[in-house]
């Protein structure tokens, strides 16, 4: 399902990419290029849990979005991304000013995608990886998706 990635379709996927929940986690874009995405947070109080570590949740949400965005990369405008399954490992706690994520596909498919996604914490002047997620994906042509959508419309007016 290659497709040629233009300019413009590069900075509609990264102006996409922060809509919602996403834009208000406050997680933002740092670089996209074909099958690979990578996005940053600010970190503040609100990203912290109880004992003030990088609360597992923005990690993994910025693990599942930023390979989703990866995957669009690779898809014709027509489609949208949907998350089948992700796994996430952290591997120490997280507790720097700044999150990092990278992320990248590892296999392309027209059903099935496989994406990475390396969560590295800014701390003391430096990268520290603290989780890495597996995320299985699918494009959907967004006829299907709209048809979901009107859908759900239909079942929220009965």
């Amino acid at each position: 399902m290659m497709v040629e990635l233009s300019p413009e379709r590069m900075e509609h996927l990264k102006a996409d990419y922060v809509q919602g929940f996403i834009g208000h986690c406050g997680i933002q874009v740092i670089s996209a290029e074909k099958g690979r995405f990578v996005s940053t947070i600010e970190v503040g109080a609100e990203h912290r849990q109880q004992d003030n570590f990088i609360h597992a949740g923005v990690m993994a949400t910025m693990a599942d979005h930023t390979a989703g965005y990866a995957a669009f990369t690779l898809v014709p405008e027509d489609y949208r991304i949907l998350t089948i399954e992700f796994k996430i490992n952290f591997l120490r706690p997280a507790f720097g000013d700044r999150v990092v994520c990278r992320s990248r596909i590892l296999k392309e498919g027209g059903q099935i995608m496989v994406g990475e996604s390396e969560v590295y914490d800014l701390r003391h002047g430096e990268e520290v990886l603290v989780a890495k997620a597996m995320v299985t994906l699918t494009p959907v042509h967004r006829d299907r998706v709209n048809g979901w959508a009107m859908e759900r419309a239909l079942s929220q007016k009965l």
